[in-house]
Order: structure tokens, then sequence, then C-alpha cells
């Protein structure tokens, strides 16, 4: 017998991105269905009822131009089994506080009513802005670390993974980068309707589930905004001289503020200590010569500032959850693919 059908709202804004939110209402949609369609299946079945909600029910354009029509405006207060916030095209350092309240407060009543919460990506930051993931893990892309350091200290911000239940049943889940919304989807099929289901799915839109996180994909040099010119210097500093041993002394040596001053303001500006800093422009530099070149793991070891090569294995491990050389086969093989492209 088949289960009865889930409720599922997915919420849209002017700031959604489209792709993240037909992408899903497609998916879902198909779930059931699209596989049972292609080999001859008698019993195709449609175990999600999906429906697109609003801040209220008026026609509008998301990002890129895209149009939705909402079936629902939050004022309905439309009963869900499931509710859904995929990515909003957001700046890393943009602050929506006080841009939704009303939708804040629903969101809220939502779960409260019993509804489970899903977000993938930027989707995050309105639970976060919510105030649903106050003294909770979650995730969201790696490009946000910076605004949930900022305007949610309140939050456990996990880049490093893809998946993360923020509640302890788990009615509160996020969602890592971009295209997390394919694991998030799996993720909801799995649950709701089975494990077969998700991998029936899974083959017929070739989703691909993101074991490996999201570190091997995470910028680790990216400019932070701060007012500290003194820190800013030697932040320029170090992108032109990360190379040498000694980098961090120099640098102390050559800066008018005691070493203890320096250090503290630097970690305040940036989030990160010096001897972060400087390990992050090293193993950015590492995999930009995993990706592109031929050395050997010891010659970019030795490129990247790094006589120790165990030293550097583990650093990079940590940095970005893949040996040096399961990077390389990650990214490589993509590399040579478009460079093959663009000369045909």
């Amino acid at each position: 017998m088949r289960q009865q059908h889930k409720k599922v709202l997915i919420l849209a804004l002017p700031e959604t991105a489209g792709s993240a939110l037909y992408g899903m209402v497609d998916v879902l949609m198909a779930t059931g269905n699209i596989w049972q369609t292609l080999v001859g299946d008698p019993i195709p079945y449609q175990p999600f009822d999906v429906q697109i909600v609003s801040v209220d029910s008026a026609p509008f354009h998301c990002g890129h131009g895209i149009p939705v029509e909402p079936a629902y405006a939050i004022t309905d207060n439309p009963a869900a089994d499931i509710l859904i916030l995929p990515e909003i095209w957001l700046g890393p350092h943009e602050d929506i506080g006080g841009r939704y309240e009303a939708l804040m407060d629903w969101i809220k009543l939502r779960f409260r009513s019993g509804t489970t919460i899903y977000s993938a990506c930027s989707g995050s930051v309105l639970l976060a802005e919510s105030g649903l993931l106050d003294n909770c893990a979650a995730t969201s892309h790696w490009g946000y670390q910076e605004l949930f350091r900022t305007h949610y200290p309140r939050v456990h911000f996990r880049p490093e993974t893809n998946l993360v239940y923020a509640h302890p049943d788990g009615r509160l889940v996020t969602a890592g980068g971009t295209t997390s919304w394919h694991d998030l989807a799996l993720h909801i099929i799995a649950r709701y309707v089975g494990i077969g289901e998700a991998l029936r799915i899974a083959k017929v839109y070739l989703l691909k589930w993101h074991g490996e996180g999201q570190l091997p994909f995470t910028g680790l040099v990216r400019q932070t905004r701060h007012a500290d010119s003194a820190v800013r210097k030697c932040e320029e500093w170090l992108k032109m001289h990360w190379r040498d041993p000694r980098a961090i002394a120099l640098l102390v040596e050559a800066s008018p503020l005691p070493e203890r001053t320096l250090k503290r303001r630097f970690k305040t500006a940036t989030g990160s200590s010096m001897i972060e800093y400087l390990q992050n422009l090293r193993i950015e530099a590492a995999k930009r010569a995993l990706e592109h070149g031929r050395l050997s793991v010891e010659e970019v070891s030795l490129e990247a500032g790094y006589e120790d090569v165990h030293f550097f294995r583990r650093l990079f491990k940590r940095l970005t959850g893949l040996t040096p050389g399961e990077y390389r086969r990650l990214f490589r093989p993509l590399v040579e693919e478009l460079a093959d492209l663009s000369e045909a």
C-alpha cells in the first residue's frame, strides 16, 4: 500500500534562485512516478504534494527574472509537513535583518506547529534570522562563514559538511553549497519515501551525493571586510611573501606594532590567526598546482613552502577534507576535460 502523500511548501522570494526553486519542485513532483514511467511500472504514485508559498500570492519574478506564481501567501497559513527554504541571491556580507519580519514570524509558527524545515545553501540565512538556529549547528554555502560570524554568532556554523541536523529530532536540517539542493532532495526522498526511490531519482536526474562535503570546494583565501589598515597591510604583505619560511617572523619584525597587539588585531579583523592565514595562502597555492600541474606531491609541498611533506599532507587534509592525491583525482580530470573542450 502506498503511503499518504506529504504536503510540501517551498518558499519563493524575489531573491530566490530559480534553478533551486524549480529544480526542487521538479524532482519532488517526479518522485514515485518518473522512474516508474520510464521502466513501465504499472503503478506510479505521488508521495509529495508540492506547492510554492511566498510573502503574498501575487505573481512576481525571482532571481534572473524567472516568473513565480505562488499557490499560497504566508497570511493563508497553509498547513505543511515539510517547508523548504531554497537558495537566495545574497551577498557574502549582506544583512537581511528586518527585511522579512512577517516571514520570520511565520517560519517560527510553522516550526511550532510541527512542520519539518529544510534549507539549502543561503536559505539557512533565513533560518538564522528567524532565531531557530540559535545555539544549533548549521551549514550553508562556505562563502557565508563571515556573514554568520558577524550577524549570527550564536549559530555553530559548520562549513565543512554538506548536511547538518540542527534539531535533535531532525526537524531542522540545513544543506551546504549552491547545488546542495540535490543532496537535500535525495535526503528528503530517502527519509519520507525510501532509500530505493532516492536511488532511482538519483539515476534519472544524474544527481551525485556530495559525500566529500564542502571543504574541497572552499576558497581558503577570502577578502574580509574590516577597517584596520595595519592588518590590511599585513594581509597584502603575506600574499606577496607566503613562500618565505620566516614569513610570520619577518612580518612581526617589520610591523611598528608590538607582536601581541598585532596578532590580536589580526585575529579580530580577519577571524583567523596569522599562521592560519598563511597556511590558507599556502594550501590554496598547492590546490592550484594540483589542479593544473603535474608536480609530485613532494614537489607541490616544497612549492607551497613546506619541506616536511608529512606535515603538508596532514595540513592539506585538515583544510580540504582530502589528501593531495584525492584532491588531484577530483579536480584534475575536470580541468583537463574543460581544456580539451575549449581547444575543440
